[in-house]
């Protein structure tokens, strides 16, 4: 039976699946996001919750799963690493899906596949008391019987050993994709990002996770970077951060108050 999630449903479809990076612990700043933006012809169908680099911890993804799913999104956790208790805590706090950094090899896919499934697939542990709160409607033995086919699991590609080994991880059965890290990428390899080596290894990953016909992800800087992304052919394109948003939406709200710079339409409202 089918979970039926916003980011599996979103997959299914030839169109980019648009989402953003939450970096701060606030259900209240995932919902406002998302409720701004369900309008939107093309609206959010994922978050990236990140507990690698943000300042989400464990104790935060309950809740933040919770308030991304009620507004129609699926809540993918990118755990601190790639270790079995970690993945293990994020799925039974209701993500839709797993993010790991720094895959280098099939060898560390094949793992990372083996901690999001349930035997005899997997190793995940059975304990999912509170995972079905993110999964509206659905009943328990619906979840059990879905949770290893639609639990999204990606893998980060950003190191020279990782896109060298690409066409093996993307080969790898029961992962669904890869998410590019460019910053990550660049420095790993020592290019310039967006330099020419640094681009041809991100086409190379492209290539190779379409030709293997699973999902390729990047994280974007911003809606323009996002667009380029798009056009290239991700299926997954994170649009920007929340703290991107917050800072430079201050700075040019400042901008127009001080008269350096043009205001734009009234608001209406806090």
């Amino acid at each position: 039976m089918s979970l039926n999630t916003a980011i599996r449903t979103a997959l299914q479809k030839p169109a980019t699946a648009y989402g953003f990076w939450l970096t701060l612990p606030g259900a209240g700043v995932a919902k406002t996001i998302l409720r701004s933006t369900a309008q939107h012809a093309n609206r959010f169908s994922w978050v990236l919750v990140d507990a690698e680099h943000g300042l989400i911890s464990d104790k935060d993804y309950y809740e933040l799963n919770n308030a991304v799913a009620s507004e129609g999104a699926s809540p993918l956790v990118r755990v601190p690493w790639g270790e079995e208790w970690l993945i293990k805590r994020a799925l039974d706090a209701g993500a839709h899906g797993i993010v790991t950094p720094m895959c280098h090899s099939a060898e560390d896919a094949a793992r990372i596949v083996k901690y999001c499934k349930y035997p005899p697939t997997g190793s995940r542990g059975y304990g999912p008391m509170f995972a079905l709160h993110s999964f509206p409607d659905v009943p328990a033995p619906q979840y059990d019987a879905g949770a290893d086919k639609d639990t999204v699991v990606l893998v980060q590609i950003e190191s020279r050993p990782g896109v060298e080994n690409v066409e093996k991880i993307v080969a790898v059965d029961g992962l669904d994709g890869v998410l590019i890290g460019p910053f990550d990428l660049s420095k790993q390899m020592g290019v310039q990002r967006g330099g020419e080596e640094h681009e041809a290894a991100i086409q190379r990953i492209l290539r190779a996770t379409k030709s293997a016909g699973k999902k390729a992800a990047i994280f974007c800087t911003d809606g323009t970077d996002a667009q380029k992304r798009a056009q290239q052919g991700f299926d997954l394109v994170s649009v920007i951060t929340d703290v991107g948003v917050l800072g430079s939406g201050f700075l040019r709200e400042l901008g127009v108050a001080s008269g350096q710079a043009e205001g734009g339409k009234p608001r209406d409202g806090y």
